[in-house]
């Protein structure tokens, strides 16, 4: 199929486009660069994904979110389109294959993230790969004036010099001015065509309440407003206390965070997705690729770093354009416990060094060795060997990261996989001599095939020892057998945070983080924070115009429905400009 709207009907059951995703999409089949800056909900990943089903070749995508890069690819292939992620938790052989298939083997998709573009092996394949697009999702990340810079983002300029390719696309859901320019500098893109919705939310009232009794006041707002919503905290025993109360005064309620099992977080996604639970409160492990066109009430109970995070956030509620409530609490003591966890996370050179020297230490990786290996990493185990203080452990792991050292992946369910190592003539003579593994071995070929030697196939043990008439014990001990005779490569279902190397173990002396990077950088957290701050303690101004001017659009009058104007309002003062 080559026509957008039919790919669009087949593919995602959808009649329409949303607004500027067909003229993105044109615009992008007619090789112009494209920036798009679509509000969150606004249906970005269909203005990459269409352009490339329609192309012959790869579609390149970088983004730095592993768990919504997992999320797009396991959604593309339940609509059977071939697409695969390279992230940390794949060992090295897994990666090979995969590149591979990006080769040969028909893959649509290929989601990476930035660092990946600068490894040798990557680099290697991708001279043998038909790209047919280049997307940089997220792009506001190359901007040392966005709130997630990446550094290795700055990179992909130097990888389009190696690659040029025709059709790019970067896109983000929200930018200021000043990153917006960035991107388009950074990226060198020539006479681009840029698309920018409007960030304005016409349905959507914003509302900050000031005081200590915040749950005095969310039991008050859930009462008044019927449906579905979202309350975000900050950590998770708080996320469990606040769902606990909820329950207690009648309101259903769960918590949700990066504490959960896979099991656990999908049942309370889908509870809560269907409407069998209305509320769920949740750290910002929540809501990523959650499109729930019904939520009717977002409230924040502490205060987001950043106007960008807030209003990502807060767009989750009031999608199907129905009145709905974005709400932020806060309080004077909330201003001054962010500032002094902002003041924390100032981590110099020195301690750096010495989280990098404990992780290091702690998989026993010599100076040059580690580069592209992968490992669990049970985060309050590591502190604890090594005597670290919790929160600035967290930012230097978080600024090594930045840096292109490591790769932290929280919690991405993968499945059990398994690949055949051995070759069929050997493989032959070990069936002979091993003839109770028989059974299984032709089970794993009648079920999966040839794939086998090209690819690694998910698998379900469960079904496997159903089919073999075997306990589930007994199949497992079967197939650590093969592992163990390198029969096979298997791979065990595995929901652990993961820490990936991207380079071989530095020396010390030689990373690639400067103390004046730091102090720029930590001053950039602290400005931003205070616009957060002028945004709650602003009692005079239109809540949607001033998060309008921060992202550089402007409206000469009040929207009329957020807490300024309803005052306005109520007071008949009327809600012109002002």
């Amino acid at each position: 199929m080559t026509d957008p709207k039919d790919i669009l009907r087949t593919y995602w059951g959808f009649e329409h486009f949303r607004e500027s995703q067909l003229e993105i999409i044109d615009s992008v089949l007619k090789d112009q660069n494209t920036l798009a800056l679509l509000p969150t909900g606004g249906g970005k990943s269909i203005c990459f994904q269409i352009p490339g089903l329609i192309l012959d070749g790869v579609t390149l995508v970088v983004t730095p979110l592993i768990a919504l890069m997992v999320d797009q690819v396991n959604e593309l292939k339940n609509k059977n389109i071939k697409a695969v992620a390279i992230h940390g938790g794949l060992s090295p052989r897994e990666i090979d294959i995969l590149l591979d298939n990006c080769i040969y083997g028909g893959i649509k998709f290929l989601y990476v993230s930035p660092e990946r573009l600068t490894t040798e092996l990557f680099l290697a394949r991708v001279e043998k790969m038909v790209i047919s697009l280049f997307v940089i999702d997220e792009a506001h990340c190359i901007s040392q004036w966005g709130h997630d810079f990446r550094p290795y983002y700055l990179k992909i300029k130097d990888f389009i010099v190696l690659f040029p390719i025709a059709k790019l696309i970067a896109l983000t859901a929200s930018a200021t001015e000043v990153v917006k320019k960035d991107i388009i500098n950074q990226l060198e893109m020539v006479d681009p065509k840029v698309f920018q919705n409007s960030y304005v939310r016409s349905n959507l009232s914003f509302v900050v309440f000031k005081g200590e009794n915040k749950l005095q006041k969310v039991f008050e707002i859930l009462n008044k407003v019927a449906g579905s919503s979202i309350i975000y905290v900050r950590s998770r025993k708080r996320a469990e206390q606040v769902a606990r109360d909820l329950n207690q005064k009648g309101i259903s309620a769960r918590f949700y965070h990066a504490g959960l099992s896979y099991n656990e977080r999908n049942q309370r996604q889908a509870e809560w997705t269907q409407s069998k639970l209305r509320v769920m409160v949740a750290t910002n492990a929540f809501g990523m690729g959650i499109n729930k066109p019904d939520v009717r009430t977002v409230l924040h109970l502490d205060l987001p770093q950043t106007l960008e995070a807030y209003y990502q956030e807060a767009g989750r509620a009031g999608r199907d354009g129905m009145k709905a409530y974005a709400v932020l609490f806060f309080s004077k003591q909330d201003i001054i416990q962010t500032e002094k966890r902002i003041f924390q996370a100032s981590v110099d050179i020195k301690f750096i060094k010495r989280v990098y020297q404990a992780i290091s230490n702690r998989y026993k990786l010599a100076i040059g060795s580690g580069a592209g290996l992968s490992f669990d990493f049970a985060y309050f185990d590591f502190i604890d060997d090594f005597e670290l203080p919790s929160h600035p452990t967290i930012v230097a792991l978080r600024k090594l990261q930045n840096a292109g050292l490591i790769q932290l992946t929280e919690n991405i369910y993968q499945k059990s996989k398994i690949s055949m190592l051995m070759q069929r003539e050997i493989l032959y003579q070990f069936q002979l001599t091993h003839a109770s593994l028989n059974p299984l071995i032709k089970v794993l070929f009648r079920l999966y095939g040839g794939e086998l030697y090209t690819s690694y196939m998910m698998i379900d043990e469960e079904d496997i020892a159903r089919i073999l008439k075997i306990n589930l014990k007994k199949l497992k001990e079967q197939l650590h057998f093969l592992h163990d005779y390198q029969v096979i490569d298997y791979r065990k279902t595995n929901f652990k945070p993961q820490i990936e190397f991207i380079k071989g173990r530095l020396d010390l002396g030689s990373l690639p983080i400067q103390s004046v990077d730091l102090k720029k950088m930590n001053k950039q957290v602290v400005d931003k924070f205070g616009h957060v701050v002028r945004y709650v303690n602003t009692d005079y101004a239109c809540r949607t115009r001033m998060l309008l001017d921060y992202f550089g659009e402007h409206m000469n009058f009040g929207c009329g429905i957020c807490d300024f104007c309803l005052t306005k309002i109520k007071n008949n003062d009327g809600v012109k400009s002002f």
